[in-house]
């Protein structure tokens, strides 16, 4: 996780002007926007005095130049994915949207992208080996993307939606932040999670992907 308090995606685009704030219907407008270009959304709530937050699956065709742009900046380095090319990232997610384990989606706030969140199932994942994990868990990462100009509150009313749309699901929600990480370890805390033990999840190496051993710390939210 990349918690720092960032508001919508300054490469967002045509969404921005749709979604701008004042003009009439500009909530619905922003809406219908975001149905053409980004499909149904799985999970949607409206923030008083925040707007529409919507969870809409990643395509990796579309999506690769734009969540490229978020994972390329030294405040995404946790997220992994510095040096990595367009078509790296596109392959990444190409893979992942095969999996029936792993998701990813980007959250949209009034039809602005401002959030990559991936969930997948701690039983199919290397974080399993480091804690007994449960059926109900849902597994969560989540990058922010980079702001404008910073907005107070911004981070804890995504993360409050995207943890509500997990446990309406899962009873319970483990995320795993690079142990070095303190600004998500704090986020965390302040966000009602417990804080669990540092751990280091295993290499792994695979034909279409490789991840690093990482030391992590572990935390949960349970519903």
């Amino acid at each position: 996780m990349t918690p720092d308090n960032h508001g919508p995606a300054a490469s967002a685009e045509a969404a921005g002007s749709v979604a701008s704030a004042g003009a009439p219907g500009a909530r619905a407008g922003a809406a219908a926007y975001a149905t053409a270009v980004y499909g149904t959304a799985v999970y949607e709530r409206t923030v008083d005095g925040f707007g529409t937050v919507r969870v809409v699956p990643l395509d990796p065709d579309r999506d690769a130049p734009l969540v490229h742009s978020w994972v390329s900046e030294e405040r995404a380095r946790f997220w992994g994915m510095r040096g990595a090319s367009v078509e790296d990232v596109r392959g990444v997610y190409a893979h992942l949207d095969t999996l029936t384990t792993h998701h990813a989606f980007l959250a949209l706030r009034d039809g602005v992208p401002v959030a990559l969140f991936q969930t997948y199932d701690p039983e199919a994942d290397r974080v399993s080996e480091c804690y007994e994990a449960r059926p109900d868990d849902i597994g969560v990462h989540l990058l922010l993307a980079p702001a404008a100009a910073p907005e107070p509150g911004f981070t804890g009313h995504v993360l409050g939606v995207l943890t509500a749309y997990c446990l309406s699901t899962h009873e319970r929600i483990v995320v795993e932040p690079d142990a070095a990480n303190d600004k998500a370890v704090a986020l965390l805390a302040r966000s009602g999670f417990e804080v669990g033990p540092e751990v280091v999840l295993p290499e792994v190496v695979l034909p279409e992907v490789h991840l690093p051993a990482k030391r992590a710390r572990l935390a949960f939210l349970t519903r």
